[in-house]
């Protein structure tokens, strides 16, 4: 996940760096849509590449022994919005690859967004086994 979240981040830096919206391999975004937001591309983009900075940190937590020192109460909750934001992203990309809505995401955008689930939910299941408490008996 940790990979998956500095590509997103590189990626959208990229564009910060050009004040372009959209992901490079992405759909395109058309000037109307640009001009739709109320903030400028560059400063859209910087803010998303440092939330993909922070997901690769949250994902690393869940598996450096300082990151497992981190409450329970704390982190689960983290993971379960960074898989409701993440997934949600993902869930588009699939519908879009395989369906078709109309967003422009292609069938390999698809995969790879059912990759990216499997692979939160895989990082969520071994942080909550690795911290779950053992109940002596």
């Amino acid at each position: 996940m940790a990979v998956v979240f500095l590509g997103y981040a590189v990626g959208k830096a990229a564009f910060a760096a050009q004040s372009r919206l959209g992901f490079p391999g992405g759909p395109p975004v058309s000037a109307a849509e640009a001009d739709a937001y109320f903030l400028d591309p560059a400063v859209a983009q910087w803010s998303a590449a440092a939330t993909g900075v922070l997901g690769a940190s949250l994902a690393l937590a869940t598996v450096t022994p300082l990151g497992r020192r981190v409450s329970r109460a704390v982190m689960l909750p983290a993971l379960a919005g960074m898989l409701l934001a993440v997934g949600g992203g993902a869930v588009i990309m699939i519908l879009d690859g395989f369906v078709g809505l109309g967003v422009g995401w292609r069938w390999y955008h698809g995969v790879l967004g059912l990759v990216v689930i499997g692979l939160l939910l895989a990082t969520i299941r071994s942080y909550e086994t690795a911290t779950r408490r053992r109940v002596a008996g």
